[in-house]
């Protein structure tokens, strides 16, 4: 035998598996077929926990909660063409949302696909994917692997962060190299996302606006989350006297119950804010845009964002502060310790009375416990139970029930929230509950429309499968926002948002192995959520709303624009 025979070499799966190794990949999300089983395989036997999914759209929304949790990207594998493709909605949400994902993929044969011969899931996969990520790449050699990996993991950290599609063609895997040669061909990043400090300019000029404010308000995003601020936050946001606003997954940067938290009085502080203060917000749909009514077109805005495309977006921000929210809020408290500034008292007051007087008309609200329930006293039973399980990571996703619960359901901690987000996407909570159950270590509460739950509630079989310690939670009014759609043409035909209100979410728990229950009264939800979460395994509670109960829409009715017609 020839000495280049004897030669020691590496392919291409094991590459793959060392480069992300070395890189702190510890879990991979995906669906196993062809070409990456084996993939998994490798992975898993070197000591990569592999969790597998019943579709690629759920692995991927675990994969992109991942990376947001843990501030490294989250990875899904899967298959080529149509299993790509269900992965590209998680990838494209990660990026709408600033969350560090990627995306790899097996892909067909290159040179087949190229010249559109017909290979079995033939796609142009990298171009499909370059509109909807923040970058796309493909491997086409096996000494690139490497570095390959590399650039996915640094564009995805890097700047806003977001995700990366990375290509693997069938042929690259068992492709083989020089052992040694491989090896030295790996890559370990250091530094993927270098702090970015804005101009001390901006910063003072951010703080002498401030200091102008007779009405200021602070509005917390969940780029503030992703940073880890909450420490400086709660030093300056306390130290100032500032009233805060913080968006759905910014709860818990600073506790909802905080006696400077503006949520109750949303409408009042942001119509009557002289000077706002933005932390990692957008302003997009979500924040009406910035725009009137809802806003004071007088207005003075300062923005503490990373992407400078962001600034005067919607309308003129006058303080811009481009940097990374870490970095920025350091220098905005060394700024700020060179003078005394605290909100006017005149305003705190104003928006305590109004606090007060929404807090009662909530609390008259919700002391009717109708049965069967309604979304005010379902979800209040939830909180009341959630309060004493403060380690609990919520997950929430529907129209109603996301909406409702959002005013009612008190956090305490940070990144202990995961919704729909910036794109109001349904079918996430399966994928993210797993995903903050595997990195967080703790009970995950998902709360669920039945709607919202039909999009990825097949992944409960993964729940079992792993036996992790999550609650789902289903609100069944048996339609999409309510269950008493009428079919206006044909009666024996379900109305066009009707679903089946005599559905047993529980059962299917139970087929799984799972722990199933139906709840049809408050002290019933309240004893088996209760028992649910301190069980620490895969349970199910299907929970009887009123179909009549809900609005259509949600907080969004006005976007229905045939409601009532």
């Amino acid at each position: 035998m020839s000495e280049l025979q004897q030669e020691k070499v590496i392919d291409g799966f094991n590459l793959v598996v060392k480069a992300m190794k070395i890189n702190k990949i510890t879990e991979i999300y995906g669906v196993a077929g062809i070409p990456v089983t084996d993939l998994m395989r490798l992975a898993q036997e070197n000591g990569i926990k592999y969790y597998g999914f019943r579709h690629e759209t759920s692995a991927g929304f675990a994969a992109a909660s991942s990376g947001y949790l843990q501030q490294w990207p989250g990875v899904c594998m899967t298959v080529s063409a149509p299993g790509f493709l269900n992965g590209m909605v998680a990838l494209a949400n990660a990026t709408t949302n600033g969350f560090p994902m990627i995306l790899i993929s097996g892909s067909s044969n290159r040179a087949i696909v190229d010249l559109k011969q017909g290979d079995y899931e033939e796609l142009d996969q990298m171009n499909s994917a370059t509109p909807y990520a923040k970058a796309a790449y493909r491997i086409n050699r096996v000494e690139d692997i490497g570095i390959g990996i590399a650039r996915a993991i640094r564009t995805s950290l890097s700047g806003r962060p977001g995700g990366v599609y990375l290509d693997l063609p069938a042929a690259l895997l068992p492709a083989v190299m020089p052992y040694e040669s491989g090896l030295a061909s790996l890559i370990t990043v250091t530094d993927p996302a270098p702090a970015q400090f804005p101009s001390e300019h901006a910063v003072k000029q951010a703080i002498d606006l401030l200091r102008t404010a007779k009405r200021p308000i602070v509005v917390i995003g969940k780029g503030a989350a992703y940073a880890r601020v909450e420490h400086d936050l709660k030093t300056f946001i306390e130290d100032a006297s500032l009233p805060f606003l913080p968006m759905s997954m910014a709860k818990g940067l600073l506790p909802d119950l905080h006696p400077l938290s503006a949520a109750t009085a949303r409408s009042l502080v942001l119509g009557k804010a002289d000077v706002v203060l933005l932390i990692g917000a957008r302003l997009n749909w979500l924040l009406s845009h910035g725009k009137p009514p809802l806003w004071a077109e007088t207005a003075k805005i300062i923005q503490l964002e990373i992407d400078s495309v962001e600034i005067d977006s919607n309308r003129r921000i006058d303080v811009p502060v481009v940097g990374d929210v870490a970095s920025t809020m350091k220098l905005i408290l060394k700024e700020f310790a060179k003078g005394t500034f605290k909100a006017p008292k005149e305003w705190l007051d104003v928006i305590s009375i109004k606090k007060k007087e929404n807090a009662e008309k909530m609390a008259s609200r919700l002391e009717n416990r109708t049965v069967p329930m309604n979304f005010f006293t379902a979800l209040s039973t939830v909180n009341k139970v959630m309060q004493t399980f403060p380690d609990a990571c919520l997950v929430s996703e529907g129209a109603n029930t996301l909406d409702v619960g959002r005013n009612l359901i008190d956090i305490k901690k940070p990144r202990h929230r995961l919704d729909s987000g910036t794109w109001g996407t349904m079918g996430i909570g399966m994928g993210y509950a797993i995903a903050a159950a595997v990195t967080q270590q703790s009970p995950v509460v998902a709360l669920e429309g039945d709607s919202a739950f039909g999009f990825s509630g097949m992944d409960v079989e993964t729940i079992c499968r792993y036996e992790l310690p999550v609650t789902i939670i289903v609100m069944n009014n048996g339609g999409i926002y309510r269950g008493d759609d009428i079919n206006r043409f044909n009666k024996g035909d379900p109305g066009v948002t009707t679903l089946m209100a005599s559905a047993r979410y529980d059962v299917m728990m139970e087929a799984f192995g799972g722990a199933g229950y139906n709840a049809t009264t408050p002290d019933e939800l309240e004893t088996q959520l209760n028992k649910a979460i301190t069980s620490g395994k895969p349970s199910l509670i299907n929970v009887l709303i009123d179909i009549h109960a809900g609005t259509e829409s949600g907080h969004l009715k006005k976007l229905n624009t045939t409601q009532g017609k």
